[in-house]
């Protein structure tokens, strides 16, 4: 378990984290979000030992790292895929590590063959990519099969299958119980791999909770109705007191859709079924993971995107148009 307790960390007049909260629970991968700048890496760095709070305390089951008594076999981490040193082999290593802690030969074979980098055991590290890296990286945090485990950005430089590989090891262990923080950008991966989501912005716990609290809650969840008389289905919903805004019809939709922002589908449906009207559709849908994330960070990026972004000077984006009504 980690449990993240008050956590402030300054540097100089610069606060990197502040007052930061929160506890993972084992057997489930949480996910740790937030823009650049916001404060990740460094809480990582204060939770393995690397940077000393300046308040406040990270404790991993319960001991900060620093007071474990076998820091490799409760932890392992992934903070910097190519902290290696060049001349040596991913096999080497590997063995560093293995013999300085007690670990078995054959633990530096069963790590390299669940990485897939066991036909580039003996290559030179500064010939190894970014991707090759990382596997080395992850390999090196499962050496001593630690019941806690920490990446930071793990699929940076991973091909897709790659990627793939990252979310199904990652879930694999939260199976076994392990507990997993894993950092990255992609929300649609991180939409898949976790179980539970920390998000913060500029140092601070923005929001927290299961992935489906997120995405599914009323706010993020959208009702779509379509038939062949939207005017009878506004009246309906409109005699209701549902409030709805009506899209333009396309090619599958002719008549148009009507959205009601946060609806209920067993409401709406009742509604329009008293009111004996024909729907041919009454569907759900949520937001993206990327979308709800960009909301919560807004106001929290240390860079923001410019306004013209179809890169013809004096030109901006057109806008959306205005939805129906309300």
């Amino acid at each position: 378990m980690i449990q993240v307790d008050n956590l402030t960390k300054r540097y100089g007049k610069v606060t990197a984290v502040d007052h930061l909260s929160f506890e993972l629970k084992p057997g489930r991968v949480t996910g740790f979000l937030g823009p650049n700048g916001s404060g990740k890496s460094t809480t990582m760095r204060c939770i393995m030992g690397l940077d000393r709070p300046t308040g406040g305390k990270c404790t991993i089951n319960g001991q900060e790292y620093g007071r474990l008594s076998s820091p490799l076999t409760t932890v392992g981490a992934l903070l910097d895929g190519h902290a290696f040193h060049p001349s040596r082999t991913a096999r080497q290593q590997l063995m560093v590590v293995a013999d300085t802690h007690g670990f078995p030969k054959a633990r530096v074979d069963e790590v390299l063959e669940m990485t897939g980098i066991t036909s580039v055991a003996n290559k030179r590290l500064k010939g190894f990519s970014l991707g090759m890296g990382q596997r080395l990286g992850i390999a090196t945090a499962l050496l001593g099969d630690p019941q806690v485990l920490i990446f930071d950005e793990p699929v940076n430089g991973l091909d897709p299958d790659g990627v793939r590989w990252v979310r199904e090891l990652m879930r694999a262990l939260a199976g076994q119980g392990r507990t997993i923080l894993v950092s990255s950008h992609l929300m649609s991966e991180m939409s898949q791999t976790a179980d539970d989501l920390v998000v913060i912005g500029k140092g601070k716990l923005i929001a927290q909770g299961d992935v489906k609290q997120f995405t599914e809650s009323a706010a993020h969840r959208t009702i779509n109705v379509s038939g062949p008389d939207i005017r009878a289905i506004t009246d309906a919903l409109s005699k209701a007191r549902i409030y709805f805004d009506v899209d333009d019809g396309d090619e599958h939709n002719p008549a148009g859709v009507v959205r009601v922002n946060g609806g209920e589908r067993a409401q709406i449906g009742h509604a329009l079924h008293i009111a004996h009207v024909e729907i041919h559709e009454l569907s759900e849908t949520h937001s993206s993971l990327e979308d709800v994330f960009m909301e919560l960070t807004a106001g929290q990026v240390e860079y923001g995107s410019g306004s013209n972004i179809s890169g013809v000077p004096g030109q901006t984006p057109a806008q959306a148009p205005q939805g129906g009504q309300r």
